[in-house]
């Protein structure tokens, strides 16, 4: 349980450091950044497999290329849940979801919370 919640914690300066990167995104409250990361980490969890599922042919198509996309849809449609968590297009949440992506990443390898 300790894990889980390390995690959601990493990933919500994962997220406050895209906020400060990407100009297209915006946070409003401190609340709204932990909400929005638990959002994020409950639509990868159970939303991305199903739809990844789906897109499989395209996703192979592109030599998984496709599948940044559906991170960027993940992110966007985290933004369009959460009422203090704005994105202003798909490419401000494409690029968002990358670093989102790479930051959660470091900072999980960082702490050892990924086993």
């Amino acid at each position: 349980m300790t894990r889980l919640i390390l995690k959601w914690v990493l990933n919500s300066f994962a997220l406050y450091f895209v906020m400060k990167i990407i100009p297209g995104i915006r946070i409003d409250r401190f609340q709204d950044l932990l909400v929005a990361a638990l959002v994020i980490g409950l639509l990868n969890a159970f939303l991305r497999p199903i739809i990844i599922l789906l897109t499989l042919p395209v996703t192979m198509l592109t030599l998984g290329l496709f599948t940044l996309v559906i991170n960027g849809l993940m992110f966007y449609l985290a933004a369009y849940l959460v009422s203090g968590f704005h994105v202003t297009g798909f490419g401000a949440a494409f690029l968002a979801a990358l670093l989102f992506s790479l930051f959660s990443f470091i900072l999980n390898m960082v702490f050892g919370t990924k086993k």
